[in-house]
């Protein structure tokens, strides 16, 4: 647990949420059982429906039924508390219980199980248009929503201008609310929930909904709710949001809590655990190794310079790609390859072995390791996976194995100040991030005074 009882935030003490599924009714092979069956149907419903909100027959303290058909245990045993001003995320596969903790936290639904202790006015975003009457117009809707949450018609009078410019639909102010698209209802949405200040502010992966330019004015809103003291609790899948905002990350498991801590590493551990592949793959029995009668792939793997095999980079250093491949058949030159994919299915790069050593030269049989090095600030931060090709140069032109998505690795971008971010802390798009060389000559009532960063050439 982190912090003292006097700045605490929010504190969450062994929460479990229970909820019971429905099962297929039985299916009746007489006309008899039938008619038994419908007049039975009135009671039958009623039992099924107190069923739903009652879990008598379900131990809560021993997460009893978990092994039953009909029992989903969203929640179970989570603890954790949030000091007053941390920006904390939290991530998980679908259905891990994000959102499920969310809703709990903001009052839309009690545990069924446990405690949970908020200090201060929590003002959340869960689902696009939540408070949102479809027949009042977006001015009406932001007066509603405000009062929804906390507001005062005061305190809403004098934020006005403010929510209405950073929602961007100034335009369609008195038009009802059921005509605008989904992108428009959550930026209205979220200009309130924003400028609310709360003293916890709650945002749930709604975000995705807005454009690019919409999605960078949220992130840079909630950095400077952060950075104000208030507290900020993140759900998100975008891996580079949650690393350049939180400072702290929470990781769920089929409703349990599988990592707490530093964002790299809890980052680190959710990729691993979302993939077959990471920062290694062998394949130990040789004759199913991909390949074929030349050559064979024995292992792909991701080192930093220290030789550390990992999946996790930051963006200043360089990216190791050991492929250790075993040539079984003398008298061919072998081209090894590698390719860098990022989470748009962009193709980033391909890598060809261009050691001198073995250019246009037969390689006789026997284990090689071959790595090709990604230079530090070279790929933008993000998530990325690798392919791997060898090709049969010489004397025949042949492909003699290509695997997809065998690895893969997260980049993490630094806020020290050396990366090619610099100062900026806002989103940078782009696939790359290289470092570039800057010249700033500074002239002062027209005369050159000095010459700063220039390059060598």
């Amino acid at each position: 647990m982190n912090g003292s009882k006097r700045d605490l935030a929010i504190r969450v003490e062994d929460i479990a949420k229970v909820y019971r599924l429905g099962v297929k009714d039985e299916m009746h092979d007489t006309f008899g059982k039938t008619v038994m069956s419908f007049l039975r149907k009135p009671l039958k419903n009623l039992k099924k429906y107190k069923s739903l909100y009652q879990f008598d027959d379900i131990d809560m303290d021993s997460s009893g039924g978990a092994d039953r058909d009909d029992i989903l245990w969203a929640l179970r045993g989570v603890s954790f508390e949030v000091r007053q001003g941390e920006v904390v995320g939290i991530i998980g596969t679908n259905g891990a219980g994000k959102s499920t903790l969310l809703k709990i936290l903001s009052r839309i639904t009690p545990p069924s199980r446990g405690e949970i202790m908020i200090r201060g006015r929590v003002s959340s975003l869960l689902e696009v248009g939540t408070g949102f009457h479809p027949e009042l117009t977006g001015r009406e809707n932001v007066y509603l929503n405000g009062t929804i949450l906390g507001m005062r018609k005061a305190e809403i009078d004098r934020k006005f201008d403010e929510i209405v410019e950073f929602s961007g639909v100034e335009t369609f102010l008195d038009t009802p609310v059921k005509r605008y698209s989904s992108g428009m209802r959550v930026r209205l949405a979220f200009a309130v929930a924003a400028h609310l200040e709360p003293e916890i502010l709650i945002v749930d992966e709604v975000l995705a909904v807005g454009d690019v330019a919409f999605q960078r004015k949220c992130m840079n809103k909630m950095q400077e709710v952060g950075s104000q003291g208030r507290t900020v609790l993140f759900v998100s899948h975008s891996m580079p949001a949650i690393t350049r905002m939180c400072e702290r990350v929470i990781l769920l498991d089929r409703g349990q809590v599988a990592a707490d801590g530093e964002p790299h590493q809890v980052v680190s551990e959710y990729i691993r655990g979302s993939r077959e592949s990471a920062a290694e793959k062998r394949w130990e029995d040789l004759s199913a190794a991909p390949g074929g009668k030349v050559v064979r792939l024995r292992a792909l793997r991701l080192k930093t310079e220290d030789q550390r095999t990992t999946d996790a980079f930051d963006i200043r250093r360089p990216i190791g790609v050991e492929i250790e491949i075993e040539v079984l058949e003398d008298g061919h030159v072998i081209l090894p390859t590698f390719s860098v994919w990022n989470s748009e299915g962009i193709n980033v790069c391909v890598a060809v072995d261009v050691d001198p050593a073995w250019r246009k030269r037969a390689r006789p049989p026997g284990r090689y390791v071959c790595t090709g090095w990604i230079p530090g600030n070279f790929l933008a931060e993000g998530a990325f996976t690798l392919n791997t090709t060898l090709w049969l140069q010489e004397p025949v032109r042949n492909q003699e194995y290509h695997v997809t998505d065998v690895l893969a690795f997260h980049v993490i971008d630094s806020l020290e100040g050396d990366s090619a971010r610099g100062d900026y802390v806002g989103d940078l798009p782009g696939v790359t991030r290289p470092l570039l060389k800057w010249e700033t000559v500074y002239y002062e009532e027209g005369r050159e005074v000095s010459r700063i960063g220039r390059a060598a050439i």
